[in-house]
């Protein structure tokens, strides 16, 4: 079965959420397509309660309420969700860019006139630990990022990893878990100067242990229940640390996926656009937020708010060239539907 629809957003994150609702202020239908099984995209995935402070008329805001709010502002158009499925073929039906096939990965046939890429930085997985047998244990006590705090209250959680993200957690968790092990493979940190001083101020007062430098070496438990994780040096000195989690942030890696063979002209796997439309080089084709480039481009989610609505107004007028569309502000037309 064939679904028909205006516009086809690829990415769910914040950036592709709001361009639902622009798009649906000028009364285009939306599917959207995005590998993860959740909306929000790495807001949501990577940092659900870390704060975000660059967003407009919010001092402060979680990923999470981030997305959830941007969810909820584009539900009034109804816009359809094929979460857990990347995009795996676009087919042109016409020359002028009106028409495409979009199929996603796990069948999902959708016939559009315009399609919105948001993919952000493309699909994005963790980079694993190579440990025989992990694959037991990922999703039950093996984490690659952290989806509530409390899960981890009065438990005991080695993290590996020396960047942002483990530095980060491990000053965050200290407050809650029963003990806090990080693991690293030298004893300078990638963090920032600030959060790297606050771990080892810490771990002198004895509320996070600093295990280095030491590499990760085994796991074990049962039924993906961790008990301990094997940490080993260099030299083969080796050590058994209570583990109920490991959280292991080794970085993540990117991938476009099919989009590198759209004949987008990619660099670096970035699209470049016209900044006045989010138009790229293909005709009926546009593309938002950190994906998209131009020169002197800013790399923020306000930035990709606007490249939203840029993009929606560049569909509407694409697509209906001799109607006359009057712009209005929200607080004239309201929200129709809502």
């Amino acid at each position: 079965m064939t679904i028909e629809t205006d516009v086809v957003i690829i990415g769910a994150g914040p950036v592709g959420l709001f361009a639902i609702f622009e798009c649906g202020m000028l009364k285009l239908k939306c599917h959207v397509f995005d590998a993860l099984d959740a909306t929000g995209g790495q807001c949501a995935a990577l940092y659900p309660e870390k704060p975000i402070y660059d967003i407009p008329a919010h001092p402060q805001i979680s990923g999470a309420d981030l997305a959830a709010n941007l969810a909820e502002q584009a539900q009034p158009f109804h816009p359809v969700f094929h979460l857990g499925e990347q995009v795996a073929r676009l087919e042109s039906l016409n020359d002028a860019g009106t028409s495409f096939e979009i199929e996603g990965s796990k069948g999902t046939v959708v016939r559009c006139k315009c399609i919105i890429i948001a993919a952000g930085v493309g699909a994005f997985g963790p980079n694993r630990p190579p440990l025989d047998g992990i694959e037991a244990f990922e999703g039950k006590s093996v984490h690659y990022y952290v989806k509530s705090r409390e899960t981890y209250r009065n438990k005991h959680v080695v993290i590996a990893g020396g960047g942002d993200s483990a530095v980060d957690w491990a000053i965050s968790l200290s407050e809650i878990a029963a003990s806090v092990s990080v693991v690293h493979r030298r004893a300078k940190f990638r963090a920032a100067p600030e959060s790297e001083a606050r771990l080892k101020a810490l771990s002198e007062q004895g509320k996070i242990r600093l295990v280095v430098p030491y590499q990760l070496a085994s796991l074990t438990g049962d039924d993906g229940l961790l008990t301990h994780v094997g940490v080993e040096t260099l030299d083969g000195e080796k050590e058994q640390l209570q583990a109920d989690y490991l959280l292991a942030f080794f970085g993540l890696s990117m991938n476009l996926g099919p989009i590198t063979e759209w004949d987008l002209g990619l660099t670096q796997n970035h699209i470049a656009i016209d900044p006045m439309t989010g138009a790229t080089n293909r005709p009926g084709i546009y593309s938002i937020g950190d994906v998209a480039t131009y020169p002197h481009k800013l790399k923020l989610i306000l930035t990709g708010f606007a490249e939203a609505a840029q993009a929606a107004h560049a569909i509407r007028a694409h697509l209906y060239p001799d109607e006359i569309v009057h712009f209005e502000y929200s607080t004239t037309k309201g929200v129709p539907g809502a």
